[in-house]
C-alpha cells in the first residue's frame, strides 16, 4: 500500500487545481476555506476509489485484451504528461512563462467577495473529480497494487486514504508557507523544480507501466 504512495508522490507533488485554490484561500485569509478544499478534494479521492472498485478495476484485471488496452492508455498518458512537464520546466527556466493574474490583485478579489462553504467545497470536490489525470490513478497505477483476488470498493479505499493522507499533508505545507511568508516564497522556483521531477518521474512511471504484465 505504501509502495503506492511512493508511485503516487510525484504526482501529488505536482501542481494542480488543488494547490491553486488553497492558495488563493489562504492568500485571502480565508483558512477556513482553505480547510474545505482539502475536504473537496478528499471527497473526490474517494469517489475516483469507489467507482474503481465497484466496476472498472475488476474488469481490467479480469480481461488480458481490457488490462493491455487500458495499460498502453496509461503509459501513453504518463509519458506525455511527463514530457508536457519538462517541456513547461523548460519554458520557465527560459523566462518564458504563461501570463497570470498577480497575486495581490487576486488577494484583494478573495477578501472583497469569499465564496461560501459549499461554493468552496463543490468546487474543489469538481476540480478533483473531472481532473482526468486524478482519474488515470485509479484506472491506471491503483490497480497495480492491488492483488488480483483483492480489487474492490476496500481495497480501493485503502489506497484512497493514502492519497488523502498525502494530499492534505502536502497542501497543509503550503497553508504553513503561505501563512507565514505570501510574497517571500519562491513560487516559481519551486513550481520549476517540481514540474522537473515531476515530468521525469511520470514518463518513468509511464515506461514501467508499459513494460509491465498483467499478474496471472
Amino acid at each position: 500500500m505504501w509502495g503506492f504512495g511512493l508511485a503516487l508522490l510525484p504526482i501529488v507533488l505536482t501542481p494542480g487545481a488543488s494547490l491553486a485554490l488553497v492558495a488563493a484561500r489562504e492568500a485571502a485569509g480565508d483558512r477556513r476555506g482553505a480547510a474545505w478544499v482539502v475536504g473537496g478534494t478528499a471527497l473526490g479521492i474517494v469517489t475516483h476509489a469507489v467507482l474503481a472498485g465497484v466496476g472498472l478495476s475488476a474488469v481490467v484485471m479480469r480481461s488480458a485484451e481490457a488490462y493491455t488496452v487500458v495499460r498502453l492508455a496509461g503509459a501513453a498518458y504518463l509519458v506525455a504528461l511527463g514530457v508536457h512537464l519538462l517541456r513547461r520546466a523548460t519554458r520557465k527556466a527560459a523566462g518564458i512563462t504563461d501570463p497570470t493574474v498577480p497575486a495581490s490583485s487576486s488577494a484583494e478579489r478573495s477578501r472583497r467577495d469569499l465564496p461560501t462553504t459549499g461554493h468552496v467545497l463543490t468546487g474543489a470536490y469538481l476540480a478533483n473529480v473531472l481532473n482526468p489525470k486524478a482519474a488515470a490513478v485509479y484506472l491506471t497505477l491503483a490497480p497495480q497494487f492491488v492483488p488480483e483476488r483483492s480489487v474492490g470498493v476496500a481495497s480501493m479505499l485503502g489506497l484512497g486514504l493514502v492519497h488523502i493522507i498525502l494530499m492534505a499533508g502536502w497542501l497543509a505545507v503550503w497553508v504553513w508557507s503561505i501563512a507565514r511568508a505570501r510574497r517571500a516564497v519562491p513560487v516559481s522556483r519551486l513550481s520549476r523544480w517540481m514540474d522537473t521531477v515531476g515530468g521525469l518521474a511520470l514518463a518513468v512511471l509511464g515506461v514501467k507501466l508499459l513494460l509491465s504484465r498483467p499478474s496471472t
